[in-house]
């Protein structure tokens, strides 16, 4: 007799049962692959971007605001400063690099940032077609801009003022699009990069045009602002003498990456342990629902085991079935949390695609989720080994003379 084909007619045959002991384990292995998936994609986008940034400075303000705007370009930039006051920390001997960014505009909701070479550098960006921007109004565009706006070698285009596709768009001088980045995986992919003195132009021309009496179309550097600027320092000395140094003698603020993200991460960690531990609850509770059901079918069943029994089948052999009928609804219910699981990052990367145009890409099963595959079955063995104990203390006589 074929045990595996038994077992399952046995799950067809008690479909309601079967269905919603699937369902809870899927549910909650769906859960916990979804959390275990987010946590290593978000994980793994913050790190990337933020690496060998050891401090941003920019207007006073929110230190984490100013993080998610200078680095991720997912939050609004909390003022400018001074580029004098920029340009001076490059003269200090703990300060390595320094990259300002200069922010405001964007096109179809990409941003546009007018910073030096140094910050594609940085992100070790490279031009796949055409060539970096090296004068005023000329720009570089990362690969999701190039693939969602269209927008070619050789294209001019009018900025809009703020950072999404709503504002007042600058109509009076357009940009030049001179080359394309390959895609690195990096925020440069969703950047459109140009020189400082582009975004200073631009808006320096806007106020022209405003204005009757204005003179001098030239500011002195004094002047000019930038709205941030990207910092590494040469060694640990900054970081335990600059940032201070800065927020009391300064018109600036510094924030540290690596302390901001920690406490980003904290913060969220609150609610993922909350979802994880409610996804370890409705595993616990499909457990219990598939001991249930075979509790249920064993007494049910007493007649056609008894017979089965009576006809030359072993009590292991028929506990080995109904332990198939439990590995098996972990195995279903296992595939179908990994599926659903994919299915819902899908849907968070549509949506973070659409609102800060990020995505998540990474569909491969997980070393945590073959951990988590043991789990289900051991979960599924043990709900099933319980109720089928009962065949070891089934007397043939007695139940086939009741029936």
């Amino acid at each position: 007799m074929n045990l595996f084909k038994i077992s399952i007619a046995n799950l067809k045959d008690k479909k309601l049962n079967s269905f919603l002991s699937a369902l809870l384990l899927t549910l909650g292995i769906g859960m916990i692959s979804l959390l275990l998936l987010l946590d290593r994609q978000l994980d793994e986008q913050f790190r990337r971007n933020i690496r060998g940034i050891d401090m941003v400075v920019g207007a006073k303000g929110s230190p984490l605001q100013l993080i998610l705007s200078s680095i991720y370009q997912i939050d609004a930039p909390t003022g400018n400063v001074p580029l004098t006051e920029v340009n001076s920390l490059r003269k200090n001997p703990f300060v390595k690099t320094v990259i300002p960014l200069s922010m405001g505009d964007s096109y179809q909701g990409f941003r546009i940032v007018g910073t030096t070479p140094k910050y594609v550098e940085h992100f070790q960006a490279k031009v796949l077609a055409g060539q970096l921007y090296n004068a005023s109004m000329e720009v570089t565009i990362g690969s999701k801009v190039a693939r969602n706006s269209n927008l070619k070698i050789g294209d001019l285009f009018s900025s809009s003022h703020g950072l999404d596709s709503k504002g007042k768009t600058h109509g009076n001088k357009k940009y030049k699009v001179t080359g394309i980045f390959e895609p690195n995986g990096s925020v440069v992919d969703q950047l459109i990069l140009t020189r400082l003195s582009s975004v200073w132009d631009i808006h320096e021309h806007e106020e022209e045009s405003g204005s009757s009496n204005h003179i001098n179309a030239e500011p002195n550097e004094e002047d000019k602002q930038v709205t941030s600027a990207l910092i590494q320092f040469r060694n640990p000395m900054g970081l335990l003498t600059l940032p201070r140094q800065i927020n009391e003698n300064t018109s600036m603020q510094a924030a540290l990456p690596s302390i901001e993200i920690n406490r980003l991460f904290s913060l969220l960690g609150v609610g993922i342990e909350t979802l994880r531990a409610l996804a370890l609850i409705i595993i616990s509770i499909a457990g219990v629902s598939v001991f249930i059901s075979l509790y249920n079918s064993l007494k049910e069943r007493k007649y056609e085991m008894a017979l089965m029994l009576s006809m030359g089948a072993t009590r292991s052999r028929l506990f080995l079935m109904l332990l198939i009928e439990g590995v098996s609804l972990a195995v279903i219910g296992f595939f179908s949390g990994i599926i659903l699981s994919r299915l819902g990052l899908w849907l968070f990367s549509r949506a973070a695609e659409q609102d800060f145009h990020y995505s998540l890409r990474g569909f491969s099963i997980l070393p945590e989720e073959v951990y988590l595959f043991v789990v289900a079955l051991v979960i599924g063995a043990i709900a099933a080994a319980l109720p089928s104990l009962g065949i070891y203390k089934l007397n043939i006589s007695r139940t086939l003379a009741e029936e």
